[in-house]
């Protein structure tokens, strides 16, 4: 049986998005989903460097936002402003060192994560908009099934072949 085009299977799926419930913020599944062809395609070890890469960075984003409102209840002020330096440099800084550790080391993925937590947390996403244990729960939902996107999309659907490569060393293509 011939697959439908790839175009057409990844269309599908982006409409299923329209009925995620609970206001679940569906871009979060994009974002997987593209992160993990930008990562070479859904392939076992691509799967198993994304996962954990974004869930890291829906975890620190969070902490940041609770380190941030546990700063902020208090201090105030010029000291405020140097907590929140200190969480943010040490936290998003200890992300990035756990990428020295291979099942860690796909840096992107934790910015994948990290990014849709502070849109979700900042765009009341979630049943409960603003609660950042919900956001976290929400977007790590989300971001998990973005993978999954990418391995239907390629599972289900045939994908044209690659364009030749343009002859950069022709007078034509020159400048």
């Amino acid at each position: 049986m011939k697959k439908p085009p790839a175009e057409i299977v990844a269309s599908a799926l982006a409409v299923t998005t329209l009925f995620i419930p609970h206001h679940l913020p569906p871009w979060a599944i994009f974002i997987g989903w593209a992160g993990t062809f930008a990562a070479g395609g859904p392939k076992p070890e691509v799967l198993k460097r994304i996962w954990p890469t974004m869930a890291l960075g829906n975890i620190t984003a969070c902490l940041i936002v609770l380190g941030f409102g546990f700063a902020g209840q208090h201090l105030s002020g010029t000291a405020l402003t140097l907590a929140q330096c200190a969480i943010l440099f040490s936290l998003n800084g200890s992300m990035m060192a756990l990428g020295r550790f291979e099942p860690l080391s796909f840096v992107p993925g934790m910015f994948f994560g990290f990014a849709c937590f502070f849109a979700t947390y900042f765009g009341g996403f979630g049943p409960v908009p603003k609660d950042p244990l919900v956001a976290l729960a929400s977007v790590m939902a989300m971001n998990a099934l973005g993978p999954v996107y990418a391995w239907l999309t390629a599972t289900l659907g045939a994908h044209h072949p690659g364009r030749p490569e343009t002859n950069l060393s022709h007078p034509a293509t020159q400048h």
